[in-house]
């Protein structure tokens, strides 16, 4: 009798290399593609890897907002007072900044949404901008409601979902190589698929953070070249970490967005820098909201 022990192992090995090297197409294939999708911001110069074109952002953001506004209690009428109140606040910053030289200036739309318990702000991509009414009735004065939409403005302005779209098409790309390298186990394709896919969750960690403190920047500079108090941010600050039930989130580095105090401290490093002797007296609050 005859016994062979080589071909199994030659079959197997065959085999562990096709996984091998098809996992390594996929990933090569998603980092050319992130690599290779780049822009120059308009506004800020920058170089950016993003997952669509300006015109792809409009048409995204307008078909989804109908859709974000239902989810959080529907958007109140347009003539509504309040949302006569965010749109004119909204447009007087869009033409009053550096916002009005972006692609979007025609595109921004401001709406209010009905929920009366979530205190929430968000940009959709192109310049679908929304303010629940629970956080509107917090703010107190113009110049806060200017930080709250100058900081959603700076978001659409540098283009963070594009950017964000392009990461998770890489990090998806990524997974997947991942789980087909390692798919003749299949609990430890899968091990691997979650392990990588909790290192892609940490990566977007750590760009939304910073998405987050770039949009503040945004708004202390609109709310500057608008006429109102950059120091009306650390008002809106407080009033998100009380919020966030007196700001006792965790590290910083765990959350998607910064911690209020990550962010005030950002704000008062601005204010030291631009106004060393205090904030000029035409930066003003402007009128009270209530």
């Amino acid at each position: 009798m005859t016994y062979s022990y080589g071909g199994g192992g030659s079959s197997g090995g065959r085999r562990f290399s096709m996984r091998i090297i098809a996992g390594l197409v996929i990933a090569v294939i998603g980092m050319v593609t992130y690599f290779t999708h780049t822009e120059t911001n308009p506004v800020t110069g920058e170089k950016q890897h993003v997952g669509m074109n300006v015109d792809q952002e409009k048409a995204l953001g307008l078909e989804a907002a109908p859709q974000m506004a239902q989810e959080m209690g529907g958007a109140l009428p347009d003539e509504h007072p309040e949302s006569q109140l965010v749109r004119a606040m909204g447009q007087k910053l869009v033409s009053s900044s550096d916002a009005s030289r972006s692609p979007y200036v025609g595109n921004f739309h401001f709406h209010v949404l009905a929920d009366p318990q979530t205190v929430n702000a968000f940009a959709l991509p192109g310049g679908q901008i929304f303010i629940t009414h629970a956080l509107l009735v917090q703010l107190q004065n113009e110049a806060q409601l200017a930080g709250v939409l100058g900081h959603e403005i700076g978001h659409v302005i540098a283009r963070h979902a594009a950017e964000q779209m392009a990461k998770g098409q890489l990090g998806q790309s990524l997974v997947t190589a991942v789980a087909v390298g390692a798919s003749d186990d299949q609990r430890k394709g899968q091990m691997a698929a979650v392990a990588a896919m909790m290192a892609n969750k940490m990566l977007s960690l750590h760009y939304s953070r910073n998405d987050e403190l770039q949009a503040d920047s945004f708004s202390l500079q609109y709310m500057q070249q608008t006429g109102y108090t950059p120091a009306a941010m650390l008002e809106v600050m407080e009033i998100l970490k009380r919020a966030s039930g007196g700001g006792g989130r965790g590290p910083s580095f765990m959350q998607t967005h910064p911690d209020p105090d990550a962010r005030i401290a950002q704000i008062k490093e601005y204010l030291q820098k631009n106004f060393p002797n205090g904030v000029p007296k035409d930066l003003t609050e402007g009128r009270a909201l209530h």
